[in-house]
C-alpha cells in the first residue's frame, strides 16, 4: 500500500499510509486506537476504497471493489468482533457463500470432510465440523474463522486483535498456528495492543499515528518498547501504574460493598468478599472460570440461587440492575459493544442514560443541559474525536470506554465493577484508564476490577481474588503475589 487516503464527513481517516507485507512474516500493525488501524485493514479487505494511493498485489496494482474480490484474490480479514452465523454449523460457517455442492444439492459430507482437514491443519481437528457454531467456546470460534479465511486459498491473513478473549494458554495455542501458517508461506499481518504478543509472535512492525505511517519496516528485535511507545503516542509513557494510597489494615477499612455467600447453581459458588472505600479489588482466573459471571451477578444482571450482596449495609434485592444502580453501583461490562453502549445513539446519550432524572425539568428533558454535561465529561477523559453528538459507534474502543466510564462518573457512583476495562485499548489510553481508576479510588469509590491480564490485575489492585472453577481459591494483598504465583493458582488452584 502505497500513499493511501481515506476520508469520512469531516474526518480524514488515513492520510498517505504505507504498508508492505511479505510472505511468510508477522507484520504487526500498532497505533492508539483511532490511529487509523480499522480503516486501513478495511481498505485492505475491499470493504473501504481509498480516495489517493495505490494498492500493489503480487507485484500488480489492484483495486478491490468488494470484500469478495480481496477474498478471491487471497486476503482474508479476521475482525476483532467475530462475524459468524451461531445456528450453523462449523463447516457451514466455513463455506458460507461459497457452499460445496453439485447440481444444486448441498454435498454436507464433502463439507465436513474438507471441514476437518482445515481444522486439522490448524491443530484443531478434534472441532466437530457438524457442532453448531454458537456452541463452541470463543478460542473455538475463532480457530473456525481462520478455517474459514484458509478455504479461500489465503496468502495474507489479517487478525485484528485476534487474543483479546483468550486466555494465555489459548494465545500460546494461537502463536502456534500463526507459526504454522508463516512456515507455509502465508503473509500475517497482527493488529494488537499488547506489546508483550508483539514481542514474541512479530517479526517487523509499522506504526500509525493519526492516520499516517510514523514507521514502518522496524524489525522487532531491535526495536524497544520505549521507542514503539513514543512512535505511537508522540510522548514517553511509562507503561507502569498509578502510585497507590497507602489503605489502612483490612479490619478498619469501611466495607462498601459486601458480598457473602454468592452462588448460581453450574456456575459459580461459595463467592465472598467486601470493598472498602477507596480499595480496589482485582478478580483473575481463566476465561471461563466465572469472573464475569460474578459481576453480573453483583450487579443483579444475573440471578443468583442464594447469597447476599449489601451496599453501605443495605441489602439488595436479587437479580435487580434497578436497585443496584439506586445503591450507588455501576458496570462497565466485558463486552461494551453488545452490553454497555447504545451504539446508534449519541455519545451524550450514552453518557447520560443512567441519570435522566438530572436533566428533566416537569416531564421534559433539557437536551441542551444533557449535551453541556456531556461535553465537561469527553473534555475531561480526552475522548476523540470531539462532539458529542456522533453516533458513539463512530468511536475507537478505547473511546468507547471512556464513553462507557464517564456514565458512572456522571452517576457518581460508589461502587464500580470495571470487566476487562483495557481490553482492545492502546497503551497511551490504557495509561489513562489506570489513573482514573485510581482516582475514583482515591475519592473512596470501591472498585472491583475484572482482568485476564495478570500484571494488570496486580498493578492495579490493591487486594486480588484468583477464582478458578467458579471458586474463589486465594486472597491477598496484590503487594504479596508476583505473576509466576498468581499463575500457580490459575492453573492448579495453589501456588507453588
Amino acid at each position: 500500500m502505497r500513499g493511501i487516503v481515506k476520508q469520512f464527513p469531516g474526518v480524514r481517516a488515513l492520510d498517505g499510509v504505507d504498508l508492505l507485507v511479505r510472505a511468510g512474516e508477522v507484520h504487526c500493525l500498532l497505533g492508539q486506537n483511532g490511529a487509523g488501524k480499522s480503516t486501513l485493514i478495511k481498505t485492505v479487505a475491499g470493504v473501504n476504497q481509498p480516495d489517493e494511493g495505490s494498492l500493489h498485489w503480487l507485484g500488480e496494482e489492484v483495486r478491490f471493489p468488494t470484500p469478495l474480490a480481496a477474498i478471491k484474490a487471497g486476503i482474508a480479514t479476521i475482525y476483532q468482533e467475530l462475524d459468524f452465523v451461531a445456528d450453523l454449523t462449523v463447516a457451514e460457517n466455513i463455506f458460507l457463500g461459497h457452499e460445496r455442492s453439485s447440481g444444486g444439492f448441498l454435498q454436507r459430507a464433502r463439507a465436513n470432510r474438507e471441514a476437518t482437514a482445515l481444522l486439522t491443519r490448524l491443530g484443531h481437528g478434534d472441532i466437530a465440523p457438524t457442532r453448531r457454531m454458537g456452541a463452541l467456546s470463543p478460542a473455538a470460534q475463532q480457530i473456525v474463522s481462520m478455517a474459514r479465511a484458509l478455504s479461500h486459498e489465503t496468502r495474507v491473513l489479517v487478525l485484528d486483535e485476534p487474543s483479546a478473549v483468550l486466555d494465555q494458554e489459548e494465545v500460546r495455542n494461537l502463536f502456534r498456528v500463526v507459526r504454522g501458517l508463516v512456515a507455509e508461506g502465508v503473509g500475517v499481518v497482527y493488529i494488537s495492543h499488547r506489546l508483550e504478543e508483539i514481542r514474541e509472535i512479530g517479526d517487523r512492525i509499522t506504526v500509525l499515528k493519526d492516520g499516517r505511517t510514523v514507521a514502518t519496516g522496524l524489525a522487532v528485535a531491535d526495536t524497544p518498547t520505549s521507542e514503539l511507545i513514543r512512535l505511537m503516542t508522540g510522548r514517553s509513557i511509562e507503561y507502569v501504574f498509578p502510585e497507590r494510597t497507602v489503605a489502612p489494615p483490612d479490619d478498619d477499612r469501611r466495607p462498601v460493598l459486601e458480598v457473602e455467600g454468592l452462588a448460581q447453581a453450574g456456575v459459580f459458588e461459595d463467592v465472598s468478599f467486601t470493598v472498602g472505600a477507596g480499595e480496589i479489588v482485582g478478580l483473575t482466573g481463566l476465561v471461563g472460570a466465572g469472573r464475569s459471571e460474578i459481576l453480573e451477578a453483583v450487579y443483579g444482571a444475573r440471578r443468583p440461587t442464594r447469597g447476599e450482596v449489601r451496599v453501605d449495609g443495605r441489602r439488595l434485592r436479587r437479580g435487580s440492575v434497578d436497585r443496584a444502580v439506586r445503591a450507588g453501583m455501576g458496570l462497565c461490562p466485558e463486552e461494551r459493544k453488545s452490553q454497555g453502549l447504545l451504539l446508534d445513539e449519541a455519545v451524550s446519550r450514552n453518557i447520560t442514560v443512567s441519570s435522566m432524572g438530572r436533566f428533566a425539568r416537569a416531564g421534559f428533558l433539557d437536551e441542551a443541559r444533557e449535551r453541556r454535561a456531556a461535553e465537561e465529561l469527553t473534555t475531561s477523559l480526552d475522548v476523540r474525536p470531539t462532539g458529542v453528538t456522533r453516533a458513539v459507534r463512530t468511536l475507537s474502543g478505547g473511546n468507547q470506554q471512556k464513553v462507557v466510564l464517564a456514565r458512572w462518573l456522571m452517576r457518581e457512583c460508589r461502587v464500580l465493577l470495571l470487566d476487562e476495562p483495557t481490553r482492545g485499548v492502546d497503551v497511551g489510553a490504557r495509561a489513562e484508564i489506570y489513573r482514573l481508576v485510581r482516582d475514583l479510588a482515591d475519592a473512596g469509590v470501591a472498585v472491583v476490577v475484572v482482568s485476564s491480564e495478570i500484571e494488570e490485575v496486580l498493578g492495579l489492585s490493591d487486594r486480588v481474588l484468583v477464582v478458578r472453577e467458579g471458586r474463589v481459591v486465594h486472597s491477598a494483598p496484590a503487594a504479596d503475589l508476583d505473576e509466576s504465583q498468581v499463575l500457580d493458582l490459575v492453573m492448579e488452584g495453589r501456588a507453588a
